[in-house]
């Protein structure tokens, strides 16, 4: 009897030593407070955010809800078939639609990069933009331009003013011939020397019907390099002197 009884006061120490390293294990896993009501509605430590959901209806979403659906129906009063099979199409359209909208934003991608490979061969050649601002530098220490003139105008007076708007150079070009007319600048102030390196405008009057009149002067700009954009805007040209312009804008390439 005294066996049987040391191995059950063996059993029951055991039992007790386990209780008490759970209730140490609890105690340290989790602070109390020592109000019950408290420790009651307390947040846990590890709380699990849940990842968000798509917001999309997708294919297998649709046909989800359309089992919902037909399991939910009233037997006496089942959806009709015109019904459900316009359903169906709609679901179709809106999904082909998407597809396609993929399939548009790829060709997007493929047809820009096309487009500035394209572009890349005017590196290192002159265009003509629709602006009045040019470059002078030393590798390019002269500047031209078109002056559209609505008539045969047979002198055009031109003016080159720097970044303050100050006029360094002025001169006349014939426009009898009418339409666009070349302008060339040296490059040389009114003293005649050559000016600083920067940004310079050329603009042009004439008369027109008697009176003066400020005429549209586009530039030639030389390309440094090409950058591919985006399907919106297309290559981008950068131009020497800071500039940069979309590939659609341009209005003539030069040979120098």
């Amino acid at each position: 009897m005294s066996l049987i009884n040391q191995i059950n006061q063996a059993s029951a120490q055991t039992a007790q030593n386990k209780s008490q390293s759970n209730a140490v294990t609890t105690n340290s896993s989790t602070s109390s407070t020592g109000n019950p009501f408290l420790d009651g509605i307390r947040l846990p430590k590890d709380s699990i955010v849940p990842e968000a959901k798509s917001q999309q209806l997708t294919q297998d979403d649709f046909f989800s809800l359309l089992s919902q659906q037909l399991s939910m129906q009233d037997p006496f009063k089942p959806v009709d078939n015109d019904q459900m099979i316009a359903q169906m199409a709609s679901f179709s359209t809106v999904d082909g639609i998407g597809k396609l909208n993929d399939q548009i934003v790829n060709l997007n991608s493929v047809m820009t990069s096309s487009q500035a490979l394209q572009a890349s061969g005017l590196v290192g050649r002159k265009v003509l933009i629709p602006t009045d601002t040019g470059n002078i530098s030393a590798e390019s220490p002269t500047m031209k331009g078109v002056i559209s003139t609505p008539s045969k105008i047979p002198e055009l007076s031109v003016r080159v003013e720097d970044e303050k708007g100050q006029v360094v150079a002025t001169f006349k070009v014939d426009g009898s011939d009418g339409g666009n007319v070349d302008v060339n600048w040296n490059g040389l102030d009114k003293d005649g020397k050559p000016v600083t390196a920067g940004n310079y405008t050329i603009k042009a009057s004439g008369l027109v019907d008697g009176q003066s009149q400020e005429l549209p002067v586009s530039t030639y700009a030389h390309v440094s390099s090409v950058s591919l954009g985006t399907a919106s805007t297309g290559a981008i040209l950068n131009l020497r002197g800071g500039m940069g312009i979309k590939l659609t804008d341009v209005l003539a390439v030069s040979e120098t």
